[in-house]
């Protein structure tokens, strides 16, 4: 059940992301926007769009966030891997995405205090970004 959702919302995630799947919500709305005078703008042609996007966008919540965890998880374990394969790196970093948000904060300031003053001045991004 599990490979046959992520198949799915794979498929899914990458079909809404791409102009036929505007061009396809654009068209409902143009149809659905012509048909307002014809039914008098009523209460139910404005429940039809309602219904119609509340549900969407409820299913693609859910789509798109199984599509960004399996990336996530992904390129974490190619992270993972480089820092295990590279010899001087440090492996006590490998499975950091676990730790909490405060735990990260401070394992940052520890690195940034770890390479001296060097890693406060940021004259190269600044030169770069004046070149932008």
């Amino acid at each position: 059940m599990e490979r046959i959702f992520e198949s799915v919302a794979g498929r899914v995630a990458g079909w809404a992301g791409r102009p036929p799947a505007f061009i396809f919500a654009l068209t409902i709305l143009v149809v659905w926007a012509v048909t307002g005078p014809m039914s008098h703008y009523s209460d139910t042609w404005q429940l039809i769009i309602n219904t119609g996007t509340t549900i969407v966008t409820f299913l693609m919540v859910f789509l798109i966030q199984n599509a960004q965890n399996r990336d996530a998880s992904s390129m974490q374990a190619k992270l993972d891997e480089i820092i295990r394969a590279t010899s001087d790196a440090r492996n006590g970093f490998i499975g950091i995405e676990h730790l909490t948000q405060d735990q990260l904060e401070s394992l940052r300031e520890a690195i940034e205090k770890d390479c001296g003053k060097d890693s406060t001045n940021h004259e190269s991004v600044e030169r770069l970004l004046r070149r932008t």
